[in-house]
């Protein structure tokens, strides 16, 4: 009776204190903003993802020639005033196809973490909340996804779907489930140790409520961290699925489709291959930097 009225109050000192909480969390959020837009490489990586999905997004108004019209007296033609990147072996403009190109990488990128991010933020929860069983079921198979090399992993469920850009992101999102089960059952654990959590349960809080109000947003941090690392790493296996056949399919104006294209004439056209590799490195890079400095941010014991 004593831990339980104890318990109580705790809660109550909680409800009665909303707004000093509420100013303490909006306080380390802030102070993450702070040192985020300190961080030079993470601004410039930031700076580069955005300008890179404005082009995405206003590709029909930026894009100079149409990338799927073929110009067969174009065609190889090298970079030059009237083709900025040059032409691939059926006359179409490399520039063009690159950035309609830049729409694709995005949406299967962000697609397949938003698929992987629900799922195993689901998982994890249940792993670490509820425990016992449950926990050793998920858990297990999770143990069991990660024991396969994800690209492997990725190629066989394609191979069962068949190829098309729709499938290839969405073993791209399954193989990444692990990760982010992992991740949320380990900040579960830890949040529902906490004596507010054990308040809220004393009061009669339902589960998803304790979920909901104080589980989940306590796991947000490493979650936003991962997601935005995550993305890099979809975009870079989208492109790997893509040149093996098994994801874009031709016309599709996709990155890692087009390196496919291009290797047959890498020593006559180098520029066909060239351009896209280019725009995969700058994305994936923009990503990483921009995920390296927000997890320094996010991280409470760099905070002065």
């Amino acid at each position: 009776m004593t831990s339980l009225a104890t318990l109580a109050t705790l809660a109550a000192v909680e409800v009665s204190s909303g707004n000093s909480v509420e100013v303490r969390g909006s306080s380390l959020w802030r102070d993450a903003w702070r040192r985020l837009i300190r961080n030079r490489s993470a601004v410039a990586g930031g700076i580069l993802v955005f300008v890179l999905a404005i082009i995405a997004v206003a590709a029909p108004l930026v894009a100079p020639y149409d990338p799927l019209a073929p110009s067969l007296e174009d065609r190889l033609s090298p970079p030059s005033a009237a083709h900025w990147l040059g032409t691939d072996d059926l006359g179409r403009d490399i520039l063009s196809r690159i950035i309609f190109g830049a729409r694709v990488s995005l949406q299967v990128g962000i697609l397949a973490v938003a698929l992987a991010l629900v799922a195993g933020t689901f998982l994890g929860i249940v792993a670490g909340y509820y425990g016992g069983r449950a926990d050793n079921l998920i858990m297990r198979v999770m143990d069991v996804m990660l024991a396969f090399p994800s690209v492997l992993l990725a190629i066989a469920i394609v191979a069962i779907m068949g190829p098309s850009l729709g499938n290839a992101m969405i073993a791209i999102g399954i193989v990444s489930i692990p990760v982010y089960a992992r991740i949320v059952r380990s900040s579960t654990l830890q949040v529902k140790a906490n004596e507010y959590v054990e308040a809220a349960r004393a009061l009669g809080s339902s589960d998803a409520r304790v979920i909901f109000r104080h589980v989940l947003p306590n796991c947000m941090a490493p979650l936003i961290v991962q997601g935005t690392l995550g993305v890099a790493t979809a975009i870079l296996d989208a492109a790997g699925l893509s040149f093996l056949g098994l994801g874009a399919q031709p016309p599709t104006p996709e990155w890692g489709a087009m390196l496919s294209g291009g290797r047959a004439f890498l020593r006559i056209a180098p520029w066909v291959t060239a351009f896209p590799g280019i725009a995969i490195v700058l994305l994936v890079m923009g990503f990483n930097m921009f995920g390296d400095g927000l997890r320094d941010a996010l991280d409470p014991r760099l905070k002065r």
